[in-house]
């Protein structure tokens, strides 16, 4: 059974979809990092062009980000104040982002510019996970303690303009953050990514963040370096499909919460070094597609608009006749989607916890 999406126009398989966008959610959920570094290559490789797979992942990282972060404002772990800051550099970073998503797209270069992005991305990060994780199972065999500084100064935290965060209890320079959300925000503009993946371990490791802030903060930012990439990309490439952003953001939320679920019971030493086997894989086939395997067109489909059905029609002209309120619909969409599942999970826990009580 086949879909097609009117805005890609390709066909593509939704259990396929369904099925891989849980599994990155479950991922992401596990291990608290975003899981378009996965789904963007996975689509790609399912037959949907990069440049529709990056602003499509985009949307739907947004619905995922909504979610988690209402949950973390409901249990009051979101530092606001650090939150905007790293805000104004992702702001600033997704709109150089974009500036290059179009010089390369102009070039008729950018599907092999993401591909070399997710390539070397992923090889570093999965090359430095696995060393990591291989590192914390040997010393977990062997009971070998490492003691580690408390505080390691970087030349970031020279800069000047210091501010207060009374929620983090940091005094911190304002260019800390703001340069790191520039760093996330380019990335997640070209790649279709969150940046979590680097936003979690900045905050923990530079700007000094306390733990228990590090998630929903990170899922705060995400939530607005994600609206400004999936509008800009709505509006200036109408690459929003929403049909799939349904099917992504359905098998993802589902996913997230099995994930969290998992993550409270399971060890992740061992799951880590899986993990980062797991990205090192996808980074070589990502390879193995670009320089050796043999280049094939993607195929654009033929169907005319008598072909749609109702849905897909209206899908088709409303991205194209009016790009600046798909875009917002596009947002809004996801943004529902998000608060709902949050909803729909406390209401859940709250009644799991009544009839443990009753019982």
């Amino acid at each position: 059974m086949e879909v097609f999406l009117p805005i890609a126009q390709v066909f593509v398989n939704p259990i396929e979809i369904l099925l891989l966008s849980a599994i990155v959610g479950i991922l992401s959920g596990l291990f608290g990092v975003g899981g378009g570094f996965l789904m963007t290559p996975f689509l790609i490789f399912l037959g949907v062009p990069p440049a529709y797979a990056v602003a499509n992942e985009a949307n739907n990282i947004l619905a995922t980000s909504v979610s988690g972060s209402t949950t973390h404002y409901l249990k009051n772990t979101l530092d606001y104040k650090m939150g905007f800051m790293i805000v104004i550099g992702g702001t600033v970073g997704t709109s150089l982002g974009i500036l290059t998503f179009t010089y390369f797209k102009d070039l008729g270069k950018i599907d092999t510019v993401i591909s070399l992005a997710y390539m070397y991305i992923l090889a570093i990060i999965g090359t430095l996970m696995l060393v990591e994780s291989l590192r914390e199972i040997d010393r977990a065999k062997r009971n070998i303690i490492i003691k580690k500084k408390l505080h390691v100064h970087y030349w970031i935290h020279g800069l000047p303009l210091r501010m207060r965060f009374p929620k983090s209890k940091l005094y911190e320079s304002i260019f800390t953050p703001i340069l790191i959300g520039l760093l996330v925000g380019f990335i997640a503009a070209i790649m279709g990514i969150g940046g979590a993946f680097i936003l979690v371990p900045a905050m923990i490791y530079i700007i000094k963040m306390p733990t228990r802030l590090v998630p929903g903060t990170s899922l705060f930012v995400t939530i607005f370096v994600s609206v400004i990439v999936t509008f800009l990309h709505s509006f200036n490439y109408g690459s929003i499909d929403l049909l799939l952003v349904a099917m992504l953001v359905v098998g993802s939320i589902i996913g997230v919460q099995i994930g969290q679920k998992l993550g409270e019971k399971i060890d992740s030493s061992g799951l880590r070094a899986l993990l980062a086997i797991l990205l090192l894989i996808v980074g070589i086939a990502i390879a193995y597609e670009t320089f050796f395997a043999e280049q094939s067109i993607v195929v654009i489909s033929s169907v005319s608009n008598s072909d749609l059905n109702f849905f897909s029609k209206f899908i088709k002209e409303f991205s194209n006749d009016m790009p600046f309120f798909y875009g917002l619909f596009s947002i809004m969409f996801a943004i529902f989607l998000g608060v709902g599942a949050a909803f729909i999970r406390r209401f859940f826990s709250n009644l799991k916890k009544k009839i443990l009580l009753k019982s």
